[in-house]
């Protein structure tokens, strides 16, 4: 049974119980309660999927980053000699980091390039759990897709910045 009301229904409750005992003592009622929190019932597992899927999203960026930073990490480790020399001759720290940088935006762009499409394509298998949103929302594509660019920049800037720093004539000695 629904009652409308523009009143608190926590107030109304004990009056919708004195009128149905009224009308047929019989009738048992437990369990009141509003629609707000019924569609907060029927919705606790979905709100649960979604904080773990968050969850999970933020741990796979985290590992993706992590990934991304010891790549580079390595490739710098590797190309230590090559920047030495770079130094050597006289390379700015601005260069260095645009050597670094470019190989980072490059595998940034490729992961962007063949994830959006991924994302789009995918999300309209997952059209019936999207309570609220459209699948095919810009707004969250393109807030999701520049943190990731953010995030994955920064991992690739620290082993760049790292290798700007790079002293030649330890560098050249580095085997």
């Amino acid at each position: 049974v629904y009652v409308r009301t523009s009143l608190d229904p926590k107030q109304l409750m004990p009056l919708v119980r004195q009128k149905v005992r009224t009308l047929d003592a019989n009738i048992p009622l437990y369990e009141m309660r509003s629609t707000e929190e019924q569609i907060d019932l029927s919705l606790r597992n979905e709100r649960l999927i979604a904080s773990l899927s968050s969850v999970f999203g933020l741990l796979a960026t985290l590992l993706a980053v992590i990934g991304l930073y010891g790549v580079m990490a390595y490739t710098v480790a590797r190309r230590t000699r090559e920047i030495g020399i770079r130094m050597a001759l006289g390379a700015i720290q601005g260069n260095v980091i645009w050597l670094v940088m470019k190989e980072v935006l490059v595998m940034v762009a490729i992961g962007v390039a063949m994830g959006l499409p991924l994302a789009i394509a995918l999300s309209t298998i997952i059209r019936s759990q999207l309570y609220g949103l459209a699948p095919h929302d810009p707004q969250t594509l393109a807030l999701s897709t520049i943190t990731l660019v953010c995030v994955a920049s920064l991992a690739g800037f620290i082993p760049a910045l790292r290798a700007s720093r790079v002293d030649p004539t330890r560098a050249l000695r580095y085997e």
